[in-house]
């Protein structure tokens, strides 16, 4: 158990553009703030800067609006080409209402446009959208920051996206990509200081990770990265994808 624990906000990462190296980027700007990385460390990267890096961006200028695009964008008062981005990123519609488009992902996350975004995407016209697989992307840049790192480390990755909550007000960060530890910590069959054996209880410490990675991060102030240390983290084979729920369990589908 972890008595505290410090997060870090990662700056002057600049620009990414397709086909960058975001782990030697990453690895440079923890230099420049002689931050080495140390083995029980973290890394909370937000999906905006790995979409970039991989190619996920859309001009919106090339989008050849579909007639059910156009009409969905008639309603909701939106741009046709936008709608059309969504409905491609989409594998099926969830919910529309109050001009918003709940859908669910190839990826199996259900969220508002399917990921799809406009802010600090680089243009007026220009979106990114979630990479194609979070968890490889995780893993690939936990893989290149250990091979950049002077000595051998052992660090976890976290790919962090903005969602908003059912019932709740307002957005945080979830974790969309895990490398190098369990997302989940499962309290099953364990007994509470009072003996009450726990039976459903799993936290979701990827999440809560992500979602206190954001609080030095911010959306205005181009941070995307943020260095957790002093969180005791179980080394594992999680992924964003063992966070999603089993539609056999949900109530809400």
């Amino acid at each position: 158990m972890a008595t505290s624990i410090q997060i870090i906000p990662i700056q002057e990462i600049g620009e990414i553009s397709p086909g960058s190296d975001l782990g030697l980027i990453l690895f440079q700007a923890l230099q420049a703030q002689a931050l080495p990385l140390h083995s029980g460390d973290m890394l909370v990267i937000t999906q905006k800067i790995v979409s970039k890096a991989e190619g996920r961006v859309v001009n919106m200028d090339d989008i050849e609006p579909s007639e059910f695009a156009r009409s969905l964008a008639e309603a909701f008062q939106k741009d046709p080409a936008h709608i059309e981005v969504v409905l491609r990123e989409s594998k099926r519609i969830v919910r529309m209402d109050h001009g918003v488009l709940i859908t669910e992902t190839p990826h199996g996350f259900i969220c508002a446009n399917a990921g799809v975004d406009e802010s600090n995407a680089g243009g007026s016209r220009t979106l990114t959208l979630l990479p194609l697989d979070p968890d490889r992307s995780a893993r690939e840049l936990r893989a290149r920051l250990q091979q950049l790192a002077d000595e051998p480390i052992d660090i976890a990755v976290i790919i962090s996206d903005t969602w908003g909550r059912p019932w709740r007000d307002g957005q945080v960060n979830f974790a969309i990509g895990v490398s190098g530890m369990e997302s989940l910590v499962d309290y099953r069959g364990m007994r509470d200081p009072y003996g009450y054996e726990m039976h459903v209880s799993k936290i979701a410490v990827a999440d809560e990770l992500a979602a206190a990675a954001e609080l030095v991060m911010n959306k205005i102030d181009r941070v995307p990265a943020a260095l957790i240390r002093g969180y005791s983290y179980l080394p594992g084979a999680g992924s964003g994808q063992s966070l999603l729920r089993d539609p056999s369990t949900d109530m809400f589908r």
